[in-house]
């Protein structure tokens, strides 16, 4: 059974992120750190994947942060984001999607990576 915790439209467009929503969004670093990892892969990850590359990108490598790490996503920022239909989490399959609406956020995260260099 699949468990798709997205609220998002077949036809919704990245346009339709309404600017509250994104910068709620990207208020967390946690959820910046998320969307810049998903950026840059196509299609269902394994959350265990998911987890351990926004570790990397944050700098971590401690076995008990990344335990952390994965409880904070599963219950908190994964619904937030996935409600907000910018991607897709499948509790079942265990697996994490960019979906089409995250691309309105990109230029959102490139000024906050270029700010936080």
């Amino acid at each position: 059974m699949t468990t798709e915790l997205t609220r998002e439209s077949p036809a919704a467009t990245p346009s339709e992120l309404s600017p509250n929503t994104a910068f709620e969004l990207l208020l967390d670093e946690q959820r910046r750190y998320a969307l810049r990892y998903l950026s840059g892969r196509d299609g269902p990850i394994p959350f265990e994947e998911f987890v351990d590359g926004v570790a990397r990108l944050q700098g971590m490598s401690a076995r008990q942060r990344l335990e952390e790490l994965a409880l904070e996503f599963h219950h908190n920022h994964l619904c937030r984001l996935a409600g907000a239909g910018v991607l897709r989490y499948d509790r079942d399959a265990g697996t994490v999607e960019r979906r089409p609406a995250a691309r309105a956020l990109e230029p959102y995260l490139e000024l906050a990576a270029a700010e936080s260099r």
